[in-house]
């Protein structure tokens, strides 16, 4: 068994990346690749800004909310990032949301899903691969990049993607599900050898 998260990093009133999280996990759902899919909304984590005394690779977790955070990720295979672009760079929620955490992103390949005006939230999406390569998850190629993203929202709130955002969510899906199973034999080493520590 295999699962997809979809973190919708915004968490502002109003935002666009709930509708494209819930797009793009319908079509998650219609490619098949992952058995189970889950969708996670930091806006409903709700994360208070760092707050665990302790370096997050000893896994040593005072807060429920940490604890809770930890068995979300650590039960995924694989992780795509719903994220806008603020001031060319990526959103604090979205970071703080990954500080938490350490050997639960190990591993993992990751996906990108950007919207924004012009640049599609491609270059806060160059700034958040220097933060998941260090934590050794690996970015795969191929991503979904949405310019001028209101033009896909309906009145209802709804997507309506173009033939491009499809066959790119597609090639995203297909290359997550291919790096998944190479990096799967990783995961379970650096488990075993952690309880050997």
């Amino acid at each position: 068994m295999t699962k997809l998260g979809i973190i919708v990093a915004s968490t502002r009133p109003g935002r666009l990346g709930l509708p494209i999280a819930q797009w793009f996990e319908g079509e998650a759902r219609a490619h098949g690749g992952f058995d189970e899919v889950d969708l996670i909304d930091l806006a409903e984590v709700a994360l208070p800004f760092m707050d665990e005394p302790e370096h997050p690779r000893l896994a040593r977790y005072t807060h429920q909310h940490t604890r809770d955070w930890s068995a979300r990720i650590a039960g995924a295979d694989a992780l795509v990032f719903v994220m806008p672009e603020y001031n060319y760079g990526y959103n604090a929620e979205l970071k703080n949301a990954i500080d938490y955490l350490h050997n639960e992103w190990l591993y993992k390949p990751v996906g990108f899903v950007s919207y924004g005006g012009v640049s599609a939230g491609t270059r806060a999406v160059q700034m958040v691969k220097q933060v998941v390569t260090t934590l050794k998850m690996t970015p795969v190629f191929d991503g979904v990049s949405i310019p001028f993203v209101r033009q896909f929202i309906d009145e209802e709130s709804k997507v309506r993607p173009n033939e491009t955002m499809v066959a790119s969510a597609k090639a995203m899906l297909d290359e997550l599900v291919r790096v998944e199973a190479a990096l799967r034999p990783l995961r379970p080493v650096l488990a075993e050898s952690r309880q050997d520590a």
